[in-house]
């Protein structure tokens, strides 16, 4: 098991950062969705949050394997890539977490958008872990 650098912990706790999940399709294809990114230092896992039943909640009830690559916004050549298997998915605490990501994301003090099902968060272990500060 790896564990992600502090040096990209602000990528994905701090700034609105937006990522790349990929998950992998019941036919065995990946999946990649646009994603908000959130990070728990102390489980060491990476967080996304979506509703029950979207494509990316489906792919890892099916297969947990997954990978999330997060690009810094102010310079492209300084990313963090995290590999592994998601091993939660849960509940607990998603609605208020995606009123956390919508103020990082959007100034929002709240999600503004509909919900129509539950949220849940994916919490993502990193298995592997790759990063890079570029120039």
């Amino acid at each position: 098991m790896s564990s992600v650098p502090e040096q990209f912990h602000e990528l994905l706790t701090e700034r609105p950062t937006y990522a790349v999940l990929t998950t992998m399709l019941p036919d065995g294809l990946p999946h990649m969705s646009v994603v908000w990114v959130d990070y728990d230092p102390e489980a060491d896992r990476v967080l996304v949050n979506t509703e029950r039943d979207r494509r990316k909640e489906k792919n890892v009830r099916g297969d947990p394997r997954a990978g999330l690559l997060a690009v810094d916004p102010d310079n492209w050549f300084r990313w963090v890539a995290v590999s592994g298997e998601v091993d939660a998915v849960t509940t607990e605490g998603a609605r208020e977490h995606i009123d956390v990501l919508a103020k990082r994301y959007m100034g929002e003090e709240s999600y503004p958008n509909p919900i129509e099902t539950e949220r849940v968060i994916l919490e993502l272990r990193p298995d592997h872990v790759t990063g890079f500060e570029g120039a």
